[in-house]
């Protein structure tokens, strides 16, 4: 059977990577709800984003925050689209009023991947070897570990990269391992680096998908696919990013981790050049993460004193 209106209309960034996390959404949403599952029931509507255009400058000189969301944001706050499929990393702390995102899908894998063509790991890359990055995290904390290596700006999907490694324009890039396998590209993993050695961007591996906060409908389909334990998580993580976050361009990282009822959070803040890094951890429950996020943010911000959030690349 076909509908003859689609039910659900879904939009998503253009990549192959914002695709098959809409892909995943829609499949999930057809597998929990029969009706969803009818042809044509729901529809994909792709909108390119401020983050998608520009493509020649780091994402911090353009902003840095809602490059990726805002123009879907329009759309769903103007009915075009019922849901939207997000990076939970690219969305911003503060949504805009009228928009809830009440669904983190079961979060993959949150570590960075190492890729080269020559060496296995950052630790074996020659003095002055160049990698690609288009993150300050990942850059000011590889920096931090070799500062004899040139961190430069690398942007694209994560095809492009792959074929400017192939090209040789930089001899190692990083890229989340949680986009590779969602892709079927993990293929081309060097390595996975451990969260000991690079602790992961806030919300890194997880999707999120947001609705009207007057989205009722919407809102009951999506509390069918939402990961408590995922959203939990990220509700940490995001807490000590909002904390930290205003309009400044230095690297923040985090990770909040589950077992069982026990929750823990790892947080850093770090100077683009790698030189001044300030970490902390919490620990304590599920209940408490918004709050352990906020403590934690509070203490690297004390510990880094005034003007660090000053940093410019």
């Amino acid at each position: 059977m076909t509908t003859k209106h689609p039910i659900l209309r879904i939009g998503t960034r253009g990549s192959p990577l914002a695709l098959a996390q809409t892909h995943e959404t829609r499949d999930r949403l057809a597998a929990a709800w029969p009706e969803l599952a009818e042809d044509g029931a729901i529809e994909i509507e792709v909108i390119k984003t401020t983050g998608d255009l520009v493509q020649d400058r780091p994402l911090a000189e353009i902003g840095g925050k809602g490059l990726f969301t805002k123009e879907l944001d329009e759309a769903m706050l103007s009915g075009r689209i019922h849901l939207a499929v997000h990076s939970m990393k690219d969305v911003p702390t503060a949504l805009p009023d009228g928009i809830d995102l009440p669904c983190i899908l079961p979060r993959e894998d949150v570590r960075d991947a190492f890729i080269s063509l020559t060496a296995k790991g950052i630790a074996d890359l020659p003095e002055g070897a160049v990698i690609g990055s288009a993150s300050l995290r990942r850059g000011a904390q590889i920096l931090h570990r070799r500062p004899d290596l040139k961190v430069v700006n690398f942007r694209g999907n994560v095809q492009t990269r792959l074929r400017k490694l192939e090209d040789g324009v930089v001899d190692a890039t990083l890229l989340a391992m949680a986009g590779l396998r969602r892709l079927g590209l993990d293929r081309h993993v060097t390595c996975a680096i451990e969260t000991e050695d690079m602790l992961p961007a806030v919300a890194q591996g997880a999707i999120g998908i947001t609705c009207r906060t007057d989205d009722k409908t919407s809102q009951r389909y999506l509390a069918a696919l939402n990961c408590p334990d995922s959203q939990v998580r990220v509700i940490a993580e995001r807490a000590l990013l909002a904390r930290l976050d205003g309009s400044c361009r230095t690297p923040i990282a985090a990770l909040a981790e589950l077992d069982g009822d026990r929750l823990s959070l790892r947080g850093l803040i770090i100077s683009p050049d790698g030189t001044v890094i300030h970490a902390t951890r919490r620990d304590g429950i599920r209940a408490e993460a918004a709050a352990m996020g906020l403590d934690a943010a509070n203490e690297l911000l004390d510990r880094a004193g005034p003007g660090f959030f000053d940093f410019r690349q």
